[in-house]
């Protein structure tokens, strides 16, 4: 994927495309395509002090300039690499203008050109380290002295918090030191103290964009000078929160990262370019958690934690389809071992802090998941193994849990209550919910439905039960959430008078009644119900999740806080219901047809990779022109999703 001046020639542009590396352990570098900050959790070096969560913001980014010396010249001609924002824009910095290419294919290279020299740079993150290394390369005609100057913006600070104003910074001779910590760095460079400069107006035209706080900091102490002797000459920096082995150098980092890269993609066994993308996508969700010793899946990055909804919908896709079996079976076997009165945890536990588990969805995605980890893989053990926590789980939802969740007389599962959010749907600003759901939604009671069914072909002693419980539930669904005379599901059977007019509200919940294994429709309603979607919800990146007739409907989800809370779920498009939109496609119409329309909104949706983080599917998009991802720039469940779609187009 390669970019050039024209993708750049405009502000937005430069400020809004950006990529990200990570690590494995909920660390990350993260920065615009001119190597700038636009956002304040932008950074070159995000470390996760403890996987996943406790994250530290060490260094910001990199001010770079080259200086030219010709024969016979004295004073030497300065270039500026950087391409850095500012509050008052007559300091911004205008690097992006000698910035002829911008090439991602899993790690980021840049390519200026500063007068009659080309500069070649490089960044890689070590897996399963806090390190971060780069490496420039110049080419120059014979004759010219070329000198690179960088300095980096020192942060040493917790992730979305600012450096003291007090706060000191020491270089030494191999380590920076600030705020209680040592960060190491080794260099082919020299360093040389400079005087202090605190930056105060550093501008995220993201954050600004978004409503968000726009304006950072960061202290420059040092600068790192090489010397380019010849075409060969490779400059490196490497950073780490541990000592940098004397024999390491940055293109070995880099060898051995995309090695790595392409294993991932040859385990995963995709043909298709997209699909091949996305494997790379989804590896940078799998990440450590200290707490539980397992694995763990980041819901979504600058901004989120691993939460258990997120996991139980992504691992699938992330993990399962491409081939990670050991990493599955490590995070669904954690959230099993912390099942509590069927419930699985919505949060894990950080510190002295007890998991959370409001959720009423989880555990039923954890069946669906479990399901879906047998058929690829084969491994009966494992699924019997983990049977009587599923068990479990349908036992609680039976005779009621946490959160008023609770199988109805009908045979229908009703959840929430009060000011209780427990369906995926789950904003809050203060005591307002915009979308409360409680009682009998209609992608719980699908799952419910799935989950019964799943156990019922489990061969347990209890199978006759399920099978009943799931031709009980199957009746009663069809009977109160089909409405013929509209050609949808009802969205939910509310328990509050004042709220049933959302019961006959459009929205993209009920595509997962047509996309999970054990459907409770037929194929005549669920033919009508894909119509309605692709009427009303449908669009190249996602599905609405209210339709735009609605009084309800928010057409962007920008501005404050309260703003974004009230617009993101009432009409905002998501992309991760597409990827069961498209596989409902697939299961329920016309077989060749559907597998041509399936596959030209695929083509569609691959454009996305061009916008918002490089390669990477976001989470949202405004609900009446989604042109640009908002939210979080890389979502899990986004790439799962999508991932499925392609698993089921090839295998």
């Amino acid at each position: 994927m390669r970019f050039g001046p024209n993708d750049w020639r405009n502000e937005e542009d430069r400020e809004t495309r950006c990529f990200l590396l990570t690590n494995g352990l909920g660390g990350y570098c993260s920065l615009t395509v001119t190597g700038a900050v636009s956002r304040g959790d932008h950074a070159l070096l995000m470390a996760a002090e403890k996987a996943p969560n406790f994250r530290y913001h060490y260094i910001t980014a990199l001010q770079e300039t080259v200086e030219l010396t010709g024969e016979g010249s004295t004073e030497p001609v300065s270039y500026e690499l950087s391409g850095q924002s500012y509050v008052t824009s007559t300091k911004n910095q205008q690097g992006h203008e000698l910035l002829q290419m911008f090439e991602w294919e899993g790690l980021p290279v840049w390519v200026y050109q500063a007068g009659p020299v080309t500069v070649y740079k490089q960044l890689v993150m070590v897996h399963e380290e806090n390190t971060i290394g780069i490496s420039w390369k110049v080419r120059a005609p014979r004759g010219i002295r070329v000198r690179l100057l960088v300095r980096p913006l020192l942060q040493f600070a917790a992730k979305n918090s600012r450096p003291g104003e007090n706060q000191a910074f020491a270089v030494g001779e191999h380590t920076i030191q600030s705020n209680g910590r040592t960060l190491y760095y080794r260099t082919n460079g020299s360093i040389r103290p400079v005087e202090e400069e605190r930056i105060r107006d550093l501008y995220f035209f993201c954050d600004a964009r978004d409503g968000r706080d726009a304006v950072g900091s960061a202290v420059i102490n040092h600068e790192v000078a090489f010397e380019a002797k010849d075409d060969d000459t490779e400059l490196e920096l490497l950073y780490s929160d541990h000592l940098v082995e004397q024999g390491l150098h940055t293109e070995d980092c880099i060898q051995a990262e995309l090695r790595r890269l392409s294993a991932l993609q040859e385990g995963a066994g995709l043909q298709h370019p997209a699909a091949r993308k996305l494997v790379r996508c989804a590896d940078q969700f799998l990440v450590k958690r200290e707490s539980t010793g397992g694995d763990s899946i980041i819901a979504g990055y600058p901004f989120f934690g691993d939460w258990g909804r997120d996991t139980m919908i992504a691992v699938t896709g992330c993990a399962v389809l491409t081939g990670q079996f050991e990493r599955a079976r490590s995070i669904l076997g954690t959230f099993a071992a912390y099942c509590q009165r069927g419930l699985m945890p919505n949060l894990f536990p950080e510190g002295e802090d007890a998991p959370m588990y409001n959720t009423a969805d989880a555990s039923l995605w954890f069946i669906e998941a479990v399901y879906e980890y047998r058929r690829v893989s084969g491994d009966q053990q494992f699924f019997a193994d983990l049977l009587p926590v599923m068990e479990e789980i349908v036992s609680w939802y039976r005779r009621g849990t946490d959160y008023h969740i609770f199988m109805d007389a009908d045979g229908l599962v009703s959840a929430g209550a009060g000011d209780e959010q427990v369906t995926w749907m789950d904003v809050r600003f203060g005591d307002i919910l915009p979308t409360p759901r409680h009682g009998k939604t209609v992608e719980i009671n699908a799952l419910w439905y799935n989950a019964l069914c799943i156990l019922a072909e489990a061969g347990t002693k209890e199978q006759q039960t399920y099978r009943a419980l799931a031709a009980k539930a199957r009746q009663s669904f069809v009977e109160k959430f089909w409405m013929e005379e509209r050609g949808y599901l009802r969205d939910v059977l509310s328990l509050e008078e004042e709220r049933r007019y959302a019961e006959e509200q459009l929205r993209c919940n009920q595509v997962w009644a047509l996309s999970l294994p054990y459907s409770m429709v037929d194929a005549r309603q669920a033919c009508r119900i894909l119509d309605k979607i692709e009427e009303k919800l449908y669009t190249a990146y996602g599905l609405r999740t209210l339709a735009p007739e609605d009084p309800e409907f928010h057409p962007f989800c920008t501005g404050s806080q309260y703003e974004r809370d009230m617009a993101y779920h009432q009409g905002t498009v998501w992309v991760y219901p597409l990827g069961a939109y498209l596989r409902a496609k697939l299961r329920w119409e016309a077989p060749q047809g559907s597998r041509r329309d399936v596959m030209e909104k695929l083509r569609i949706f691959e454009t996305c990779f061009r916008e918002g983080c490089i390669g990477q599917a976001a989470e949202i998009y405004d609900g009446k022109r989604p042109v640009q991802s908002r939210g979080c720039y890389a979502q899990a469940w986004s790439v799962g999703e999508m991932l499925a779609v392609y698993y089921e187009l090839e295998k």
